[in-house]
Formats: C-alpha cells, sequence, structure tokens
C-alpha cells in the first residue's frame, strides 16, 4: 500500500512505514501524504491520560483527543462551552451547575453523560477511588477546592466548593479538566495512559514508542468529522534534528522551532507562526540547603546572569526579560510597576562577599529540551559562566526531558541547587498557587521544588484565589509579585512568544495563547 492512500484500515501501517523511513534517514526521499498531518515533538510523550502528566509537549495531543466541559475561546483564555451547553452559577461562587451536551459518545462508543463526567472527577480527586491515579506529580491541585460532585440527572451536574474559588472555570477548560472514557479506564486499568479513549475531533491509533503517536479523524465528532485523515507526532528530542526534518519535507509541522533556526525557514515554502501567551522561564533555586538559603545570595544570581544578552543573543530577540513570577500576557494582574532585575555583577559580587559564599560549589540541572525551555543547554552554558564570573563555581548536569521532571518536581534537597524550569499557565493564580506556596512544597503534592516560603505571600495566593472582584484579585497579585521578586526564591530570565513553523501544504494553522495545539480545523493539501 502506497503512503499517499490513507485508510480506516491502512492507517497503523502507513504511519509506521512513514515513520521507520524518516526515523532511518530517509527524510530527504520521503513525501508525507496528503491529509495525514506529521508533527515534529519535543520529546516522547510520558502519558495520554491528562490525569497524569504536567507537560505542554503532552498537552499538545491530548486537546486533540479529549474535551472538557468548556474551553478557551479562540486566540483567547477566555471561557466558553464544550462538552457543557452552559452552567449556573450560585451566587455565593460554591456551586456550579452544569448543563451537558446531549448525544456526545467516546471513541470506544460508551456514553457521554453527568456520571462519566463524576467519575473523571471522583477518580483525580479521591484517593480511595479504584482508579485513582493522578501520576507522581498531580494537576489535581487546580481542583482542590471541589468538595462534592451531584450527579442530578444524566446530563446535569453540579460541582460544591468549599468557598468561591475564581479560577475554576478556567481550571476546567486546562488539561485537568479533560474528560475521559469512564469505560475505557475501566477496561484499560493502568494500561488506560497508552490507549486513551476521549470525545475529541481525533481518535487514538497507536503509539510506537520514541517513534510516533498517531490519531485519526474521529467521523462521530459532535461538532463535525476534522478534514485531516491522521495526525502523526514525532518525537525528535535535538532540536537541529528537528530543523533538518523540517527543511527536509520529513515533517509538515514543527513546534518551539529555535531561534538560531527561524532565518532558515523566512523563504518561500514555509510559514512562521507565533503567539504570545503566559509563560515564564526561570530558574527554581533551592532556598532549603544551600548557599541560597540565604537570601543576598539569590538577588546575587538574579544581579548575575545578563538576562539582556540572554534573550537577544542566545534567543534571537524571541523573548522579553521577565521580571517576575506573573507573566505579562495576564495583564489585568501584572504588576507593571516591578522592573527587571538589572545586570550588576558588581551587586552580584558584593552580596555573595556579605552572605560569605565566594567560591560555593553549586549543581545545576539542566534539560536537553522540553515544554517552553527555550534552547536550554545554550542558556544553561550562559547562565553557568555569568555565575562563574562572579566566584560561584557551578556544575551542570543534563538530562533528557522526562528524567528531568523526575529529578525536579519531587524537589532539589539532597540533589542540586538550582534547575532551569518554564511554565505556561491560564489563569494568574495557578503558577505561584502550585510553584510558590508553602503547602505546596513537594511532600505536600505540589511543585515548590525549591522549598521557598513566606507566609505574607501564602495569605495574599489565598484571599486572591476566593475573591470574586477582579480588581481585588489584580490588587492581591500584583502585592505578591512585589514580595517574591525581593525574595527571588527564582532567577526570573524570560517570558517567551511561542513560535512553530509549517510547510505550505498546510492552512489554518494557529498557535493559541494556552498553548495547546489544537489541529481540528487544519487542514493539508
Amino acid at each position: 500500500m502506497s503512503l499517499f492512500h490513507v485508510t480506516r484500515r491502512g492507517l497503523m501501517a502507513a504511519g509506521s512505514a512513514l515513520v521507520l523511513a524518516l526515523g532511518t534517514g530517509a527524510a530527504s526521499q520521503a513525501q508525507t501524504p496528503p491529509g495525514v498531518l506529521i508533527v515534529g515533538q519535543i520529546a516522547e510523550p510520558k502519558s495520554l491520560d491528562p490525569d497524569t502528566v504536567t507537560a505542554v509537549n503532552d498537552f499538545r495531543i491530548l486537546f486533540n483527543v479529549y474535551e472538557g466541559l468548556v474551553r478557551y475561546k479562540d486566540g483567547t483564555l477566555e471561557v466558553e462551552p464544550s462538552l457543557a451547553t452552559g452552567w449556573d452559577i450560585s451566587e455565593d461562587g460554591t456551586e456550579y451547575t452544569f448543563t451537558l451536551r446531549e448525544g456526545v459518545t467516546f471513541h470506544d462508543g460508551s456514553p457521554f453523560n453527568a456520571e462519566a463526567v463524576k467519575f473523571n472527577f471522583d477518580r483525580m480527586l479521591d484517593e480511595n477511588h479504584p482508579y485513582y491515579d493522578t501520576g507522581p506529580f498531580p494537576l489535581s491541585f487546580y481542583f482542590s477546592a471541589v468538595e462534592d460532585i451531584e450527579v442530578i440527572d444524566d446530563l446535569t451536574i453540579k460541582f460544591t466548593l468549599t468557598s468561591s474559588y475564581a479560577p475554576f472555570l478556567s481550571n476546567l477548560a486546562y488539561t485537568p479538566g479533560l474528560i475521559v472514557s469512564k469505560a475505557a479506564v475501566e477496561e484499560r486499568g493502568a494500561d488506560f495512559g497508552r490507549q486513551p479513549s476521549g470525545t475529541g475531533p481525533f481518535r487514538f491509533v497507536e503509539w510506537r514508542s520514541n517513534e510516533a503517536v498517531v490519531v485519526e479523524s474521529n467521523p462521530d465528532y459532535w461538532n463535525g468529522a476534522p478534514e485531516l485523515e491522521a495526525v502523526v507526532y514525532r518525537p525528535i528530542t535535538d532540536a537541529n534534528t528537528r530543523t533538518a526534518e523540517m527543511l527536509a519535507g520529513g515533517i509538515d509541522v514543527m513546534v518551539e522551532v529555535p531561534p538560531v533556526a527561524l532565518s532558515e525557514f523566512q523563504g518561500e515554502g514555509y510559514n512562521i507562526v507565533e503567539q504570545a501567551g503566559p509563560h515564564v522561564w526561570f530558574l527554581i533555586l533551592n532556598a532549603k540547603e544551600g548557599p541560597f538559603t540565604d537570601k543576598r545570595v539569590r538577588q546575587a544570581a538574579n544581579y548575575a546572569i545578563n538576562k539582556e544578552a540572554l534573550v537577544n543573543e542566545v534567543l534571537e530577540g524571541t523573548a522579553e526579560v521577565a521580571a517576575g513570577p506573573t507573566p505579562p500576557a495576564f495583564s489585568w494582574a501584572y504588576n507593571e510597576e516591578l522592573e527587571p532585575y538589572p545586570y550588576d555583577p558588581e551587586k552580584a559580587r558584593e552580596l555573595i562577599a556579605e552572605a560569605g559564599a565566594e567560591g560555593a560549589e553549586l549543581t545545576f540541572y539542566v534539560t536537553e529540551g522540553g515544554s517552553g525551555m527555550l534552547d536550554p543547554i545554550a542558556m544553561g552554558t550562559a547562565i553557568q559562566a555569568d555565575l562563574q564570573a562572579v566566584g560561584l563555581n557551578v556544575k551542570i548536569e543534563t538530562y533528557e526531558w522526562n528524567t528531568f521532571l523526575g529529578e525536579v518536581n519531587p524537589g532539589l534537597e539532597g540533589k542540586a541547587d538550582m534547575a532551569e524550569m518554564a511554565w505556561m499557565t491560564n489563569d494568574p493564580d495557578t503558577l505561584p498557587f502550585l510553584a510558590l506556596r508553602t503547602e505546596a512544597w513537594p511532600q505536600e503534592g505540589g511543585f515548590n521544588s525549591g522549598y521557598y516560603s513566606n507566609p505574607e505571600v501564602d495569605e495574599l495566593l489565598q484571599q486572591a484565589r476566593v475573591s470574586t472582584d477582579q480588581d481585588e484579585r489584580a490588587r492581591l497579585y500584583k502585592e505578591m509579585q512585589a514580595i517574591v521578586q525581593d525574595d527571588a526564591p527564582w532567577v526570573f530570565v524570560a517570558n517567551w512568544k511561542q513560535n512553530a513553523v509549517t510547510n505550505d501544504r498546510v492552512e489554518n494553522f494557529t498557535l493559541q495563547p494556552s498553548f495547546f495545539l489544537l489541529l481540528e480545523d487544519v487542514v493539508k493539501k
């Protein structure tokens, strides 16, 4: 069978043959089939179960297989109906009652209904649930305010919260709000993450480890089947190899284009797509042990690193220097009065001397590539040089992305002094709540891998998430940002403008502020 003739029966074979051809160096001879979109991903997915993943790399697949009760409007972070057609909110903001879309089925043929929705959230939040599985670094934090979930009838479900919680609807549109098939989880158990079933525009076909994940158009999709016959996600971790594959015609879409490679796609035959979003690239500093327990040394690291040079020279102007923990994309909550730490190596040396930290030995975790990590090895090497120039001895340890997460997310205690990290979030509550609160230390199930703790920050975040007044929330977030910037639990490096490149056979391709990769409307000639 030719690669050009992709049918329902032949899809797995065609996808596998294509992956084999491209994976064995035949990219320059291979012609990708019409109607089949080949996406060059930055890493192998960890899982295809939305309850167990944290990386945008995986989200790019999940949001084409699954849907939530709500979703973000195209080009925005505003919420609109999806699997729910509408909802009512109680006057005190503690009860959300959703009307569900009628006639929707999961890819395995089982019905979407209120029982399926309840199953999803019980599975995520109830540790005694028979199918409880949130992975080692759960995003179930997003729904910590949920107290009870009640099935009213087949198409109506009510969530009761412990208190009003402003980000609730936005969080439902994010990854942990995606709805999986109850029947498929019960049937497949621990294997569900490799044999997923959702309600989305594409349904799962095959996962060949370290080669490809293949999905096909869902003919029964409630909003109409996509025109694409299939999508093949190929993990190509090396950025230079990913660039070469794109230039050779082996892939149709390349995400996270290295800044140094952008110029290669300026001519005919390619389209470069950019989209600003709520992204922050930072260095986690170990505030529990070692030199960074002293705020002066943490501040010194912020002064020592030439972030303007990183943004303009390493990243080729594709990002802006970050001033604090909140991305400016959240314009209503962003503290515009904050200025980034200036590049001041002399000030850094003074603070290091005051703290008695001259010559301190630092272990620095760097990843080879991963979600929004912005040319991480080049960035890490430049950062190492800047810190060594002010008298700190930095040893880099490099890891593949999923291994890196396995080292960093459980906490840096006993392992490292600093680590690269990037977050793309849906609400100004998310990143600080999950990664800066005292109760978000790793042993509490959070992502505060550097063990930062400030009771005033904890209190501001708690007040902000229960306030129903957006102006009040904005004031609280801005105050939080000022405190965190001064405490310097991180080195605040950059806010990135995401990018991708497509060949000219691909139409209707866009990037979203959410950083999700939505392919329902994409067409390939």
